[in-house]
């Protein structure tokens, strides 16, 4: 029997705007026209996604980011989408009338929702490059804005231009949530992927009190978390996806079926003489110690199977690998288990088009 398709073009929210301008679905495609004909690369990346959202297809194409591989193409619904951007407006209360900024480049799915969202919910949309400081040249309040910890980083003295504040793409170091501590836009960091079409879940990083710091991811609405036996988490989101459950390799603590804490990825998991050793857990205990971008790794070893082992993005230097190699050593949070027993130091790091580093490119740099 043939499958009878009653897909139909999204019809955008009539508040919905961009730069001031309301649009129609026709004026919309006009504006798209306009941004791959005269405008920025940013621009005519968002005027390519406009035109792919308003043609008659159900679902657009999507690449993950590619920081655990070769970056994969995944079919993404627009029915998807759209449940993703309710959800998304109910969660952080976001509905129609919200001014927002987006800053993110719309190649990627954490852009384009943003524009989905303004869309179906009926936002105030600015557009900005996706620079590394998107607030330097913006002079205005928004309700909402979303960002990687990059631009949160270079963003700390222009957050009073935000109200709330979505950020993704990667996790926040404890440096910077100290950094944002008192600072009163209500900062949220989210969890999710391509394949869930943006985030599923958020926890408040910086609240009134600090005691009331969410340890625990809270899932979206319409989300169900599970966890299988690797303990990893596992996903049913029938609005957001046509996969029954989706199989994470994020290893976590599942405290319920909307609540859970983000431990580390199971392929970065280090056997280290017998003893299962998290390196993202070792890296937010480092992360008092180095102020350099670094990560923890792992290198076979004859005794252990593979030993821990500390790459930091810096030209080597005998005094700073002293330094650490002692601080490291009487850091009382660390187990014995725990401690690098090799430091190496790389000049760059290799990343994702994204910026998310690819933590075996960078090892392979430095391990012959």
């Amino acid at each position: 029997m043939e499958t009878v398709n009653y897909f139909s073009t999204p019809q955008i929210h009539k508040e919905f705007s961009i730069n001031k301008q309301l649009f129609t679905n026709d004026s919309l495609k006009e504006q798209a026209h306009l941004f791959i004909k005269e405008g920025e690369v940013y621009e005519q990346e968002v005027g390519k996604f406009l035109l792919e959202w308003l043609d008659s297809n159900e679902y657009i194409i999507v690449y993950t980011s590619g920081s655990t591989g070769t970056p994969k193409a995944i079919k993404v619904f627009k029915l998807h989408m759209i449940q993703s951007a309710l959800a998304t407006g109910k969660f952080f209360k976001v509905g129609e009338g919200t001014t927002a900024l987006l800053c993110l480049s719309a190649t990627y799915i954490a852009g384009k929702m943003m524009l989905v969202r303004a869309m179906v919910l009926g936002w105030k949309l600015d557009i900005v490059p996706p620079k590394t400081n998107p607030l330097d040249t913006v002079y205005k309040q928004y309700d909402f804005c979303a960002m990687v910890p990059l631009q949160l980083d270079n963003s700390l003295n222009r957050l009073h231009l935000v109200k709330k504040l979505i950020v993704g793409g990667g996790a926040i170091s404890e440096n910077l949530k100290e950094l944002i501590q008192g600072v009163k836009t209500k900062i949220y960091e989210t969890y999710g992927m391509t394949e869930t079409v943006s985030h599923i879940a958020a926890r408040r990083v910086n609240p009134k009190k600090k005691k009331d710091v969410a340890r625990f991811f809270k899932a979206l609405p319409g989300i169900t978390l599970g966890i299988d036996d690797r303990n990893c988490l596992t996903i049913k989101a029938p609005r957001l996806s046509n996969e029954a459950v989706i199989i994470t390799n994020d290893v976590i603590e599942l405290n319920s079926y909307k609540k859970f804490i983000w431990k580390g990825r199971y392929d970065n998991v280090i056997n280290s003489g017998g003893i299962k050793l998290y390196p993202e857990e070792i890296e937010t205990k480092l992360q008092l110690l180095i102020t350099k971008r670094f990560f923890v790794s792992s290198v076979p070893d004859d005794a252990l199977g593979d030993k821990v082992v500390l790459v930091v993005e810096q030209t080597y230097d005998e005094t700073i690998e002293e330094f650490l190699k002692e601080a490291i050593a009487n850091l009382k949070i660390l187990s014995k288990y725990e401690v690098p027993k090799e430091i190496y130091f790389v000049t760059t790091f290799e990343e994702t088009p994204t910026g998310k580093v690819q933590r075996t490119k960078t090892l392979d740099k430095v391990i012959v």
